[in-house]
Formats: C-alpha cells, sequence, structure tokens
C-alpha cells in the first residue's frame, strides 16, 4: 500500500463538519492549534499506547490500532478497540477463543448535533470488519465532557454515508479544490478560522452581490 495513494480515515470527520476545513488541511495542507484541538490531543495521548493490552476477564483492550479498507481507500489509527469473548467472532492472534470487535473512539466535549463523529466512527468499523473478515453492528463514542458512551449502531444507511463522503473527499482531493468559505455557527470553534477566514470571504461575497445589484438597476434605468 502506498500512503499516498489513500485519504487519512481521521479526515471524514472534518469532512463532515466542514468540506473547506477537510480541503484546507488535507489538500493545502494547512493546519492550527487551538485549546479544543489541543484538550482533544490530550484526551487521545491518554487513550493511545500500542504496546499496550489490557485484559479484564472476557475484554480485551488494545489501543491505537493501525486501520486500513484497500475497497474505501482509506487509513488511519483507532483510539480503541475491545475484543469481547463470544461463541461466535473472529479469532485474533496469541488469543484462544472468539471475539467480537468492538471500536471506541474518544471525543472531547459532548455529542454533537451533526453526525461527524459517527461517520468517523463507522469508518473504522469497516475498516475493521475488512481486516478481521467480521461484521460489527455498533460500536461507541466516548465524550469527555459527560464521561458517557454513547452507543452508534451502523446500520445502512450510515455506512452508505460513510461511502458518499469518502468518494466526494476524493473528487475534491484528485482535482485540487477547496470549497469556498460560508459563515457558519461552527466556524467560532474552529481551529483553522483564522487561515480560513470566512467573515472576508463571506463579506466578500456581500459586496458583489451589492455591486450585482447596482449594476442591474443602473442597466435597467439606461433602458427605461
Amino acid at each position: 500500500m502506498n500512503p499516498d495513494d489513500y485519504l487519512m480515515l481521521s479526515g471524514i470527520q472534518h469532512f463532515a463538519f466542514c468540506q473547506r476545513q477537510w480541503a484546507l488541511i488535507h489538500v493545502e495542507q494547512l493546519w492550527a492549534e487551538n485549546s479544543l484541538t489541543f484538550s482533544g490531543k490530550l484526551m487521545h495521548d491518554n487513550a493511545d499506547d500500542p504496546f499496550f493490552v489490557e485484559s479484564r476477564g472476557d475484554i480485551l483492550i488494545s489501543r491505537s490500532i493501525p486501520l486500513v479498507s484497500h475497497n474505501l481507500k482509506i487509513y488511519g489509527i483507532a483510539d480503541v478497540v475491545e475484543f469481547h469473548r463470544s461463541s461466535s467472532g473472529v479469532n485474533i492472534p496469541n488469543r484462544d477463543g472468539f471475539w467480537n470487535v468492538i471500536p471506541i473512539e474518544y471525543k472531547r466535549g459532548k455529542k454533537k448535533a451533526d453526525d461527524c463523529d459517527e461517520v468517523q466512527l463507522c469508518c473504522q468499523a469497516m475498516c475493521l470488519e475488512e481486516m478481521y473478515g467480521t461484521k460489527i453492528p455498533a460500536g461507541y463514542l466516548y465524550y469527555g465532557k459527560t464521561r458517557h458512551r454513547t452507543e452508534v449502531l451502523f446500520d445502512e444507511e450510515l455506512r452508505e454515508h460513510v461511502v458518499s463522503l469518502i468518494q466526494e473527499m476524493y473528487a475534491l482531493y484528485e482535482n485540487g479544490i477547496t470549497p469556498p468559505a460560508e459563515l457558519k455557527n461552527q466556524c467560532a470553534s474552529c481551529s483553522i478560522q483564522d487561515l480560513c477566514v470566512p467573515t472576508l470571504s463571506s463579506r466578500k461575497k456581500s459586496v458583489d452581490q451589492y455591486l450585482d445589484c447596482m449594476i442591474g438597476e443602473y442597466a435597467h434605468e439606461k433602458t427605461a
């Protein structure tokens, strides 16, 4: 696998949140930290230890598992994957029996109004399904603010949404397209707001609309 031919799995969360944010990071290679991304990084650092496997009875907890899907052409890292002993499931190296695979993604804050976290987790599950040759019906999002797990069901609608988003990502990536800025409420919490400058872009759009209107009125008066 050539990483240059595959997109990063984490990008699907950016893309679902804001296509321009994704393009600035993954097409134009721009990035900036803010307090939200830094606190999120600390949470991930606490979860990520690729050499650590914790055993709790019939549950194995593995951290920072590399992921890849050759079908989706996506690669990345899963924060935490739990393996639950089961009468059915998959074999895993150096362990007896069968195990169900459950991805866990750690997020700061609380559950969002949109589905950007859900599509990222579902994409992880789809990678794990391909890697282990299994079916994963659900996983969990853990939110740092509420300290609570939220179950996510990987139904066909969510899976189709993941595939559609990845196709859109590749369309923009392969053509080097960065969507224009659009000022939204979530811009205030975006770490690359200063690089995106949505207020200037929106102001320019308003000026252009004003000039178009004035030109239209002038043309109308000339023909009247």
